[in-house]
């Protein structure tokens, strides 16, 4: 029963989105107060997103170590509605919802730089860490 390596990553992937998310309300901006709060950026859609899959992956990592080798055959059909879930999510959500967030990202950032990551951001956020986000 020892956890291989992508469990460990998809729990570490877990917690970073997971906190994330609980420290994003801390950043006071005037566009959160406004109609639709946070829910109205294509990028926290997205974060919520790949939080929720992230944790159907650890949940469903969860599942199979737990039923490994146990016959039951209740579990095994559990888990193939899980684990089938969690394929679709991947293939409907969390995917392409992620790839047009960063292609969009970086499209408008190579046409406009000023108009979706301003140069007054870099005192603040450095651009190593700006690529690294995402």
């Amino acid at each position: 029963m020892a956890l291989v390596p992508c469990q460990v990553l998809r729990v570490a992937i877990l917690l970073s989105y997971c906190s994330i998310l609980c420290n994003y309300k801390a950043i006071e901006m005037p566009s959160h107060q406004t109609y639709g709060g946070s829910w109205k950026f294509l990028t926290f859609i997205d974060l919520v997103i790949q939080a929720v899959f992230f944790g159907i992956c650890v949940l469903t990592d969860l599942s199979s170590l737990l039923t490994r080798g146990s016959g039951n055959q209740e579990q095994e059909r559990q888990l193939k509605k899980l684990i089938s879930l969690r394929d679709w999510m991947l293939a409907v959500l969390a995917f392409p919802v992620g790839v047009f967030v960063v292609a969009v990202f970086w499209i408008i950032y190579a046409y406009d730089r000023e108009m979706i990551y301003p140069k007054l951001l870099d005192n603040f956020i450095p651009g190593w860490l700006n690529h690294g986000m995402l």
